[in-house]
């Protein structure tokens, strides 16, 4: 992950992928790398395709067939430093597995923040590609930006392709 504070919001281009498993979802490329992944249709830019927008739509394809465990893009997330620390841990949760926010606080060396490595789930920019669907509540399945049906659909395409 690239770290600066100009990139922030700023989207060179961007495509509409339709009729996935999840809904509709929409990528977003800025300097060379994957910026957003949200299931939000609209986006600030130029709509049109690029051969590294084309390969991550190739790779969400693999992925929701259940032939593909992790991706393999260039991707560019920039926020504060613990958030930064969060993405990163999220990127070792093995697919198909799921740990707590208490798991992912310890995970990063701050076993007293579940709460705030939430938060940092609930900003990922890059839904799927950064897999913060792998985490849970103590007691089951709480929040997700791309919304509880998501998330259950997301792990269960894991959970298939073990």
């Amino acid at each position: 992950m690239r770290q600066s504070s100009r990139y922030r919001y700023m989207h060179t281009c961007y495509i509409h992928i339709r009729n996935t498993p999840v809904g509709d979802i929409t990528v977003t490329e800025h300097g060379g790398c994957i910026t957003g992944l949200t299931f939000d249709m609209s986006c600030p830019g130029q709509c049109r395709r690029t051969a590294l927008l084309d390969l991550c739509e190739s790779q969400l394809m693999e992925y929701f067939r259940g032939e593909r465990r992790r991706f393999d893009l260039p991707i560019y997330m920039e926020d504060t430093a613990f958030r930064q620390k969060v993405w990163k841990a999220l990127m070792d949760i093995p697919y198909g597995e799921t740990i707590t926010y208490g798991e992912l606080a310890k995970m990063i060396g701050s076993p007293n923040s579940a709460r705030a490595a939430g938060s940092a789930c609930g900003a990922n920019p890059l839904l799927i590609i950064v897999p913060c669907h792998r985490v849970v509540g103590r007691k089951g399945l709480t929040g997700y930006a791309g919304g509880l049906d998501s998330k259950k659909t997301l792990l269960k395409i894991e959970k298939s392709g073990k």
